[in-house]
């Protein structure tokens, strides 16, 4: 069973079957016997392949977990609007500053953040993504590692900043309903997504490695991709 398609590609086992499911649910939704079944059919379906190695896709998404969208309540607003590029950057700081105090709460309440890795404030990490997608030059942090490297870390800050702060709000949101809307309802996730695209030809080979292997997850693209 892979959930990472990247990682089984380059490992090439005898037989593995890809499934765009959230991570730590190779079977999809808990307590569906039923859609369970068909992918433990679908695995074992590949021991009729001749010869190895066999990556398949599953093609189907797993049923929503209705125990993901128990007490759902969320202060801040995730309209999606039509954003340029110029837009989108300025959209991004303004999303973040509406989950700052949401974010300070967890700080709070945990003791701690994971936010910080980048070593940049998160407005400025925000500024460099916003500048990227853009294609404008924008001064680098002072360090020695390679701008996908610094690219990587600030999106990284990015996430945890969201999920941390989404975390915080009423509802008790579930791990894969934060997941949920980051990525199809905030300014970050477009942001990423349109990250992705625009980076994909960029001349600094670790910035095209981290966007095309990393940035956004491979189910997120495998829907948008199926979409009509």
């Amino acid at each position: 069973m892979s959930l990472i398609r990247e990682q089984t590609a380059a490992i090439k086992p005898p037989r593995a079957l890809w499934v765009p499911f959230m991570l730590g649910r190779p079977f999809g939704a808990p307590n569906d016997a039923r859609f369970q079944r068909r992918v433990l059919l679908a695995v074992l379906r590949l021991f009729e392949a001749p010869s190895g190695p066999v990556l398949e896709d599953f093609a189907q998404d797993a049923p929503a977990d209705p125990g993901d969208a128990i007490g759902y309540a969320c202060p801040v607003s995730f309209e999606p609007q039509a954003l340029g590029t110029d837009d989108l950057g300025a959209e991004l700081l303004r999303e973040i500053g509406q989950l700052a105090a949401w974010h300070e709460l967890a700080r709070r309440r945990r003791g701690r953040s994971t936010v910080g890795i980048s070593g940049l404030p998160i407005e400025d990490a925000a500024r460099l993504v916003a500048a990227m997608i853009a294609h404008r030059t924008l001064a680098r942090p002072h360090t020695d590692a390679a701008l996908g490297t610094v690219l990587k870390r600030c999106c990284d800050d990015i996430k945890a900043y969201y999920f941390e702060a989404l975390g915080a709000q009423p509802g008790q949101l579930s791990a894969s309903a934060i997941d949920h809307t980051f990525w199809h309802r905030t300014t970050a996730g477009r942001a990423f997504i349109r990250l992705r695209a625009a980076a994909l030809t960029h001349p600094d080979k670790s910035v095209v490695a981290f966007v095309e292997r990393s940035l956004v997850p491979r189910a997120l693209l495998h829907e948008r991709a199926s979409a009509p």
